[in-house]
């Protein structure tokens, strides 16, 4: 029997650690082809010899071992395309990611995409490269899977609406006036999920959810009228679908990437997993509207994708300068969706036709926004 051969990108990420884990307790018609890392290279090396990987890449900086065998941006993009695989993990965090996923599609692999920022730079190119390679891509994101998942049961035509559950972040319980003086480490503190500084930040700015609005209506053709946003703290509910006729429908499970990843790594099947089912029991699911006044980034991510363009393209980037910015001190917490927002209106009404153009318009957004946050450095 032919075992699914799969190369995990930022394998020593919490994406990359989950998976991991997850071919580490079962699935064993799976097999690692390949790891990469952006420079944990301890790890990765315990990785690659923990599951006998011989291909494996170090992106972020020279390597010290001689089990790396591909160094530097260009090497990794070498080693995606070069590796005889059905499957990439990408896990890779922030814009780097875009050009991975691209490597994977073009050199015929499916996607198994946890990098958002893929779908929201180049949402329509992506699609396109993958259909002309003939090529799935399968999201990772808890929110997404499970939109993915629930979409192979209903018909598009009978789909009334998508409904996003969001955590709120670091700050859910606390009032706008407290953000004032939110530091770094508060941000970091989220109240479910274990994740990357970037992605955690997002969560507390509910930027990221901003972004899995977008990358909802790329991947699944949704408009953005029929795309919702619902604060639930469980974090129980990753998504719910709606029908014409006024059904709720939704994914439910314990907040364990674990899951997403495992549908992934054997998709189109499910297969049982080895986690302990979840059980409703005395669970409490609750459901609040978001505070788009305590959450802006949440409503200039909605009015970037009313604009189209490169409006989204330019809202990711601008977001990636300024919470940088933030996690550095440079710039205080309230100040993230002034940066974004002041970048948003410079006009982005030109939809990129390639990933050069793509990358050229990144580039822009980058350079623009490090001058817009001068003005707000004390």
């Amino acid at each position: 029997m032919h075992r699914k051969r799969i190369i995990i990108l930022g394998s020593t990420g919490s994406i990359g650690q989950s998976a991991i884990a997850v071919m580490r307790k079962q699935i064993k018609d799976l097999k690692i082809v390949a790891l990469s890392a952006h420079t944990n290279e301890e790890m990765l090396v315990e990785q690659a010899q923990e599951f006998d990987v011989e291909t494996v890449a170090l992106s972020g900086r020279e390597p010290d071992s001689e089990e790396i065998t591909h160094t530097g941006p260009e090497g990794l993009l070498k080693m995606i395309e070069e590796t005889e695989a059905d499957l990439v993990l990408n896990g890779i965090s922030g814009s780097s990611g875009l050009l991975p996923s691209i490597a994977a599609l073009t050199s015929g692999k499916d996607l198994a995409l946890a990098n958002k920022e893929t779908i929201v730079m180049a949402g329509p190119l992506i699609k396109k490269i993958a259909a002309d390679n003939k090529r799935v891509i399968i999201p990772v994101d808890s929110e997404h899977s499970a939109i993915f998942h629930l979409m192979r049961k209903v018909e598009k035509e009978d789909l009334a609406e998508i409904i996003l559950t969001a955590s709120g972040g670091a700050f859910r319980d606390a009032g706008l006036e407290e953000l004032q003086y939110v530091t770094v480490k508060q941000a970091l503190v989220h109240p479910t999920w274990s994740m990357g500084v970037k992605i955690t930040i997002d969560c507390a700015t509910m930027a990221n959810k901003g972004l899995e609005l977008i990358e909802t209506n790329y991947l699944f053709d949704i408009p953005p009228e029929k795309i919702k946003v619902v604060v639930h703290p469980q974090s129980y509910v990753h998504s719910l679908i709606r029908t014409t006729e006024g059904s709720l429908y939704a994914q439910i499970s314990r907040p364990d990437m674990r899951i997403p990843i495992q549908n992934a790594f054997t998709y189109p099947d499910l297969y049982e997993s080895y986690m302990k089912h979840f059980d409703l029991m005395g669970k409490t699911l609750e459901f609040h509207e978001p505070d788009m006044k305590k959450y802006p980034m949440l409503e200039i991510a909605f009015r970037a994708l009313e604009q189209k363009g490169s409006y989204p393209l330019a809202y990711n980037a601008a977001n990636e300068v300024a919470v940088e910015a933030f996690v550095k001190g440079r710039i205080a917490f309230l100040d993230v969706p002034k940066v974004v927002d002041s970048i948003l209106q410079n006009g982005w009404s030109r939809s990129p036709e390639s990933i050069e153009e793509v990358q050229d318009i990144h580039k822009r957004v980058i350079r623009e926004a490090g001058s817009t946050l001068k003005q707000y450095q004390g």
